[in-house]
């Protein structure tokens, strides 16, 4: 669906974005992570013509984006900023608008979408007669996301979308982005220096380093393939709470007892650890601290871990 073929971005003698190519399936999910200032946000933004690229071609269902109209281009592209980017003088309703009104959709349809979505973003209806200033900053970031989602575009990008919110928020956005039925019918891609949060939400990352793609792949590629130091290093701190939430029992070809049985092969170790830990135990913490799960552990998450063991070496 989208396709960038040798692109570059200078902003005078700086090269922000450095040769940068990759393509994006329909329906899947590109994460841009990296450091600040990596050129992820560049290149997001080159994507709907915010930017225009030095050089390089991007293709969007085939066609240069440079043969079509901006106004054009972004219509099929919701945009979903750090900071949401709603307009302060303008309500709910009115900022959730926008784009279905340029589209001169009817007034009764717009209504009637604008309520879907509040719905499904589990927002009560009486914010649409709101201002964003009255909002939570949880709240003006799904009100964001509502809004991007309004003309139903088939890409979504977004730009640190949840990189504003505390830590407890930020989580439980995650979780209602991972299960929002509208995403799983469009293709997103997604710029963040988070990795918890790549790892998370990608199905593919593209991992960037001062301009320059490192490593593109899925999240278990660049765990147990890296192809650089780089990535390597960048991971290494968190190497352990990401094994964790990425690799499932049938991964590490657990091979399960009758203490096991009722834990499918799908879940991840970290979501089996939680189910086999003692009713009286805390919640595993996160991120997770690598000396601290033994004191917890059952003989059956020994067994787990193990086994986790055991895949490292192979």
């Amino acid at each position: 669906m989208i396709e960038v073929n040798q692109v570059s971005k200078n902003f005078g003698s700086i090269q922000a974005v450095d040769n940068v190519s990759f393509s994006v399936a329909e329906g899947e999910t590109l994460v841009l992570l990296g450091t600040s200032g990596c050129g992820k946000t560049t290149t997001l933004r080159m994507l709907n013509k915010l930017e225009e690229p030095s050089a390089g071609t991007i293709y969007f269902n085939n066609q240069p984006i440079n043969e079509l109209p901006p106004e054009q281009l972004r219509r099929r592209m919701g945009y979903v900023l750090q900071h949401t980017g709603l307009f302060p003088h303008y309500t709910i309703a009115e900022n959730m608008a926008i784009v279905p009104r340029l589209l001169k959709w009817e007034t009764s349809r717009i209504k009637e979408r604008a309520r879907e979505l509040l719905h499904k973003l589990h927002l009560s209806e009486d914010y649409l007669l709101l201002y964003p200033d009255q909002l939570s900053g949880g709240q003006q970031q799904r009100v964001g996301l509502a809004r991007a989602l309004m003309a139903d575009p088939p890409v979504l990008l977004l730009d640190e979308p949840f990189g504003a919110l505390d830590p407890i928020t930020r989580t439980h956005i995650r979780q209602e982005f991972l299960h929002l039925d509208e995403l799983k019918r469009k293709t997103v891609i997604m710029v963040t220096h988070d990795i918890t949060e790549a790892f998370e939400l990608g199905d593919r990352i593209c991992l960037m380093h001062q301009g320059r793609i490192e490593q593109i792949g899925a999240p278990k590629e660049l765990l147990f393939q890296p192809k650089s130091d780089f990535v390597r290093s960048f991971l290494k701190e968190q190497q352990l709470p990401l094994e964790l939430k990425t690799l499932t029992l049938a991964d590490i070809g657990f091979s399960p007892t009758n203490e096991f049985r009722n834990l499918p092969a799908s879940l991840s170790i970290w979501e089996a650890i939680a189910a086999l830990l003692p009713p009286d135990s805390s919640p595993i913490s996160e991120p997770l601290a690598g000396k601290e799960l033994p004191a917890r552990a059952t003989p059956a998450i020994n067994q787990v871990f193990q086994a986790l063991q055991n895949f490292r070496k192979n």
